[in-house]
């Protein structure tokens, strides 16, 4: 069978996996500046994954409101012991390291316990003499290092004091690790060489938790010498044994758009691991083993060759669903989905999008696809100046575009927006007569385009914006922008509180599957 990498689209960073029972699997990503924070997904057969919440869903978990964009949550770890789930990560601007418990994946997930020592991404492993081991990265650059100690897991307390067990292979930032006990062998698996082009995962092993530990000589995962290669970047694994005995890894990588601009931020892929005569796990180091499809014997889930992805949501549930985003932090009285029944009413509070550290409001998805429309029916009535509501395409602050509906001079537009460098423009507006309009943002691997249609009419075209300025290229590279870009719909005040709902009756994502697309048409044209 066939499957398509990534096997979750869009920024969904550092995955971390366990298996309980016989074929659940359970994956944990990254989530940085937004809440709920750490969003968990399910899966049967390691392919199709599902949502089915988030780790951090409340201010006595995380507190989001003082984080920079590109901070808060960091590269959790995922591991299941005892019937209980436990998930291990950084709040690099508040908390620190710190685990969280819960026996039902889906929550509710007990309060931060927090962990004393090490720098970001820890790890938990639990060995068979009932000792739990923290794994994470100390130091910085090239001064990076793997340190280890035990704790107390039922509170955190360190009960030895932390060892240093790794230096990497000579690289920056060796960091990710993971602790494995596998055949009797512990494998210290790691990432190194930062998270941009030099990205690779390095693996260790030894017949003692603390070592000494044997290295291999070269990364069992990394394209670092592929930059011809559509997916680059690839790193910050974690590892898993299926129901059958196959191990697979799943780990981050990036689609550059036309090999230049990273757009979808890293995404999740999977690939299988093989295993040397001697005990190595290997993945693909720089074969091009990963690929956009894949093809696997060792898998009897559905395939995922899907030429588009649709996703609707027309808000007619009491409350919104799992896998929206807000910024930073959630101000329940500016959301309502009883306002008016099957639409969401959003009030603007004082900050706008360009805000530093803002909580404006906004609900927001990872964009899946660099070919995608994103578009609402829109009903808005602003009567202040400075209200505004419409959608947005968001990478942070100081770079996203918007399409949106204000009054201007008593009459009411509808204003096509960019961001770029942390300075606002406004590309085009034009004054609309409805009370309602539909609004779309519309990308394909160039450019970003505004239309919006009134009742009983066509489409408008209201102008475009570069794809490439809202890329990690243009704005900072992977050492400032961890993320990458959220399509959402908004509502402010611009500087004061809204006093005028908008309300959107629906939002409805359309992305072509490139790969796919491509396979099609080179059949259409072969039959």
């Amino acid at each position: 069978m066939k499957y398509l990498n990534p096997i979750i689209s869009g920024f969904y960073p550092d995955p971390s996996i366990v298996k309980v029972g016989v074929d659940d699997f359970y994956l944990v990503t990254s989530s940085f500046e937004y809440f709920p924070a750490i969003p968990i997904f399910h899966s049967n057969d390691l392919l199709n994954w599902k949502q089915i919440g988030s780790v951090l869903t409340r201010d006595s978990q995380v507190n989001l409101r003082n984080s920079r964009s590109s901070g808060g949550l960091y590269a959790p770890t995922l591991r299941y012991h005892d019937g209980t789930f436990y998930m291990v990560s950084t709040d690099v601007s508040g908390t620190g390291n710190f685990y969280v418990t819960a026996t039902d994946p889906k929550g509710p997930w007990s309060d931060p316990i927090k962990i004393p020592y090490g720098n970001i991404d820890p790890s938990l492993m639990f060995d068979d003499d009932g000792k739990v081991y923290v794994t994470v990265q100390n130091g910085a650059g090239y001064e990076s290092h793997i340190i280890q100690y035990e704790i107390d897991i039922h509170t955190g307390k360190a009960l030895t004091s932390p060892v240093v067990i790794s230096h990497g292979d000579g690289g920056q930032w060796t960091e990710a690790p993971h602790l494995y006990k596998i055949r009797g062998i512990y494998y210290l698996l790691c990432a190194c060489g930062g998270t941009g082009e030099d990205h690779r995962a390095i693996i260790s092993k030894s017949n003692q938790p603390y070592g000494p530990f044997e290295m291999l000589n070269k990364p069992i995962l990394t394209h670092n010498q592929m930059n011809d290669h559509p997916i680059q970047n690839i790193g910050h694994a974690d590892f898993v044994e299926d129901q059958n005995g196959n191990w697979w890894a799943v780990f981050l990588g990036t689609r550059p758009v036309n090999q230049k601009y990273t757009v979808l931020g890293r995404e999740t892929f999977l690939a299988p691991i093989t295993w040397t005569e001697d005990g190595w796990p290997m993945i693909d180091n720089n074969e091009g083993n990963v690929s956009g499809v894949m093809e696997t014997t060792k898998l009897s889930g559905e395939s995922t060759l899907k030429e588009n992805f649709l996703d609707h949501d027309d808000f007619e549930q009491d409350v919104l669903d799992l896998t929206w985003f807000y910024l930073r932090a959630k101000s329940e009285e500016n959301y309502s989905l009883s306002e008016r029944k099957s639409w969401l009413s959003l009030i603007g509070g004082p900050d706008h999008l360009s805000d530093e550290k803002g909580v404006p409001t906004l609900i927001c998805k990872p964009q899946k696809h660099s070919k995608m429309e994103f578009s609402t029916l829109l009903e808005f009535d602003p009567k202040n100046n400075g209200e505004e509501a419409g959608l947005s395409v968001r990478l942070n602050e100081k770079a996203h575009y918007e399409i949106a509906v204000k009054p201007l001079n008593g009459e009411k537009v509808v204003v096509a927006l960019k961001t770029i460098q942390g300075h606002t423009e406004e590309i085009a507006r034009c004054m609309i007569r409805n009370l309602t309009v539909q609004l779309k943002i519309k990308s394909d691997n160039q450019d970003y385009h505004f239309q919006y249609a009134e009742e009983g009419e066509e489409w408008k075209n209201l102008g475009k914006a570069p794809l490439a300025y809202l890329s990690k290229e243009e704005n900072g590279g992977f050492g400032g922008v961890f993320t990458g870009v959220c399509l959402g719909v908004y509502a402010t005040g611009n500087g004061n509180e809204s006093r005028t709902s908008a309300f959107f009756d629906w939002v409805h994502y359309k992305g072509e599957n490139e790969i796919t697309s491509l396979i099609d048409r080179k059949l259409e044209i072969k039959g």
